[in-house]
């Protein structure tokens, strides 16, 4: 693991739970935590990252030639789908909140007044 990516990783991370906490606007709220999820991606990156080894096909190598852990690789790609419908649930729900309240800032949403 290179702590450059690590550090990255973290960094991401705090950019954009800083950005949650600090938001205004519902749809930049979605955004930073579309920029919280990027940050498990360079997280898993890291992780399976070896420096000089190939893909993990074992058709025309040597068995001892290192290869890239093929877990990690699947992690990210179900990661990336789980964001992905995060991501557009998040942002329905945003339009359905804007359309019954008039605004998207959620200090001013009441939604449980009757």
């Amino acid at each position: 693991m290179t702590y450059v990516a690590l550090g990255v990783a973290a960094w991401l991370f705090v950019i954009g739970a800083y950005g949650m906490v600090t938001s205004k606007h519902l749809v930049h709220l979605c955004i930073c935590l579309i920029v919280v999820q990027t940050s498990t991606y360079v997280l898993l990156s890291a992780i399976g990252f070896r420096a000089g080894a190939t893909a993990p096909v074992f058709y025309d190598i040597s068995l001892s030639t290192p290869a890239v852990d093929s877990v990690v690789q699947a992690l990210m790609l179900t990661d990336i789908v789980v964001e992905a419908t995060v991501a557009a649930l998040l942002l329905a729900l945003i339009v359905q909140i804007d359309k019954r309240t008039g605004t998207v800032d959620p200090n001013k949403i009441d939604l449980m007044k009757g």
